[in-house]
């Protein structure tokens, strides 16, 4: 184990000295977490917790109705913002316009009257997210009506400011207690998805490039050569090139768990410790497959190519670049045929999900399997020369 331990320990602070791979390791997971997972985001909630900001652009006469609609903007969980200017306005990518009446009246005046006035909404979003928007801005503008309509049928008096405050504040004769009905079924999106995703690609992409170039250098430089002449037996480098590629997968989880957990928020679900072990058997099947192509690759650009193409393409067939729930049916079936997806379904399951940790164990022995299995092809085909 000495000899194991030593060439593990000296793999892995070359690897760590190289400052392409800092690079990768720590700078570029991040950026992926923030670029990628704000526009998955448009698969479901894009909120992440937060309030959308609306610029509510109104005329400054418009009356105290604007002001309960800010209210009730704000109860749909929006970030309501009163622009000073076009220019302010143009800012935003999320806007409701009310209307200046053409007679001279104010929109409260208007509306209490019985004027039709149109709002226009104006939002950058797309998709899933805008449709959401959209709604919640609805649900505020109801809501409004109806309390001016319950309002005007309880005063002989016109309605005022008090008089829907009063209404406002009066207790709901219906409603609505939510419970989770069980399991939960939304596709994973934005954060939730990406610091998985991007962590599981990243990991096969550090071990594939610069853990097997690195083998493949050596041999081209004949410091395996060198190492054959040593006491270090052939097992025991084989065992120590697998072990510093291994921490090497470790140290790209370790960090993209802690940098997803501390700059965006990421929650790993009650599974934790079964997460852990699915990570760390991810790393073990990287390791493998990093040691078996460097043993094949004849070249380091030629291991470059093999390493980049082989983990863009199983991450995107696997689900590590969008949720794989969004994908016609075969490609869910042909994900389940990939190491990537084995890991990224485990991920969902135990993270978004909420299942138990025997949910993952099938995705855990497959991809133990895989490790096995590519670990013994590296031992047979590893070559000093």
């Amino acid at each position: 184990m000495r000899h194991v331990t030593f060439v593990a320990r000296n793999e892995i602070l070359h690897q760590l000295k190289q400052r392409e791979t800092l690079v990768w390791l720590f700078v570029m997971p991040v950026l992926f977490f923030y670029f990628i997972g704000t526009v998955t985001g448009g698969f479901g909630d894009t909120s992440g917790g937060q309030r959308s900001t609306l610029a509510l652009d109104a005329p400054a006469d418009a009356g105290f109705l604007v002001d309960h609609l800010v209210e009730r903007l704000e109860a749909q969980d929006f970030a309501v913002v009163r622009p000073t200017g076009p220019d302010d306005l143009a800012r935003y990518s999320r806007r409701l316009i009310v209307p200046t009446p053409a007679d001279g009246r104010s929109f409260t005046e208007a509306v209490l009257d019985g004027a039709a006035q149109m709002l226009r909404m104006e939002s950058r979003t797309e998709g899933n997210a805008a449709n959401l928007e959209q709604l919640r801005i609805q649900r505020a503008v109801y809501t409004l009506l109806a309390d001016i309509a319950v309002a005007d049928d309880a005063g002989e008096a016109p309605v005022d400011d008090g008089a829907l405050r009063v209404v406002a504040e009066t207790p709901k004769t219906v409603t609505l207690d939510v419970t989770s009905a069980g399991r939960r079924v939304e596709i994973p999106s934005g954060f939730e998805q990406t610091i998985p995703g991007t962590m599981v690609m990243f990991t096969m992409l550090i071990l594939l490039t610069g853990g097997a170039i690195q083998l493949v250098l050596e041999r081209e430089q004949g410091l395996l050569r060198r190492l054959a002449s040593t006491p270090i037996s052939r097992a025991e480098l084989v065992a120590g090139k697998w072990v510093g590629k291994l921490l090497l997968g470790l140290v790209q989880i370790a960090f993209a768990m802690a940098a997803g957990t501390v700059l965006f928020d990421m929650v790993w679900g009650a599974a934790l410790p079964m997460v852990l072990v699915v990570l760390f058997c991810w790393a073990a099947f990287t390791a493998s497959l990093g040691l078996l192509l460097g043993n094949l690759a004849k070249s380091a650009a030629q291991m470059s190519g093999i390493g980049v193409i082989t983990t863009m393409v199983m991450a995107a067939l696997g689900g590590c670049w969008w949720p794989i729930e969004v994908t016609p049916a075969w490609a869910q079936q042909l994900a389940m045929f990939l190491p990537t997806g084995w890991a990224m379904d485990a991920m969902h399951r135990l993270i978004s999900f909420g299942d138990t940790a025997s949910s993952a164990v099938p995705h855990l022995l497959a991809i133990s399997a895989a490790a096995l299995v590519l670990g013994v092809a590296g031992v047979r085909t590893f070559r000093y020369q």
